[in-house]
């Protein structure tokens, strides 16, 4: 792990990293020591480890929570490089969502592209995380809606360090089964007028999911739309069950 200087404001140091070439970030309150719980973050569709709202959320979980936070960009986003049959997809996707087309298939393709790297990833960035004496081994959570949902499941249902997960704005069957494998305490998140992701798809998923301890959270508006007070009630999700 490669761990550069840290830049701080409000309270909040954030440290740029590289682990095995996957380029992330990571927010620890100022002047942090010892162990503390650990949120990792995963960003939307054509977004990065930085976009507005991951930093929206890591700084205020840092700085209000106590939590150490990190992101990293997913294969072919942000500093990763992206290749001829992904950006191929991407468009076509891109353009019958515009349209209103099915793009079921086109989802599934997309997913299959990258979920396997990304879930070696995460996990090889998390081994790393923990060894940091300012992070430590301690409880692990992950918050992922639309695309950090997607690749963010099959990470929480391999990953046994999780032991909590924010996810939503997602529907696609690809991953009923990988739902059901997971089972801990979860917070599910759906826009009702969602345009990408249909209401019945996207509630199909939330009851697919194997946990006991299970909240669907729905808010009128669109895709993009999420409230702004969803974080804040992610923040005491988090601090109920990691402490």
């Amino acid at each position: 792990m490669r761990l550069l200087s840290g830049t701080s404001s409000g309270g909040v140091i954030e440290q740029p990293f590289t682990v095995d070439e996957v380029p992330g970030v990571l927010w620890t309150p100022k002047d942090a020591r010892g162990t503390r719980p650990l949120i990792l973050m995963g960003h939307g569709g054509g977004e990065h480890k930085r976009a507005p709202g991951i930093l929206a959320r890591a700084r205020r979980f840092a700085a209000e929570g106590g939590f150490a936070v990190a992101a990293i960009d997913v294969p072919h986003h942000g500093e990763r490089p992206t290749g001829e049959e992904f950006d191929r997809l991407a468009a076509e996707y891109r353009a019958r969502a515009a349209v209103g087309e099915d793009t079921a298939a086109l989802d599934t393709a997309l997913y299959r592209l990258v979920v396997g790297r990304t879930v070696a990833d995460w996990r090889a960035v998390l081994t790393a995380l923990q060894r940091l004496d300012h992070v430590g081994a301690g409880p692990v959570g992950y918050w992922g809606v639309s695309l950090g949902c997607a690749l963010g499941m099959p990470f929480t249902a391999a990953e046994p360090r999780v032991r909590a997960a924010v996810l939503g704005l997602q529907g696609s069957p690809v991953l009923a089964g990988t739902a059901a494998r997971i089972t801990v305490p979860v917070r599910f998140l759906v826009q009702w007028d969602d345009e990408l992701m249909p209401r019945e798809q996207s509630l199909a998923l939330f009851d697919a999911l194997g946990s006991a301890d299970k909240t669907l959270h729905a808010n009128p508006g669109k895709h993009g739309d999420l409230p702004w007070f969803e974080p804040e009630d992610s923040l005491r999700f988090f601090t109920r069950h990691l402490g």
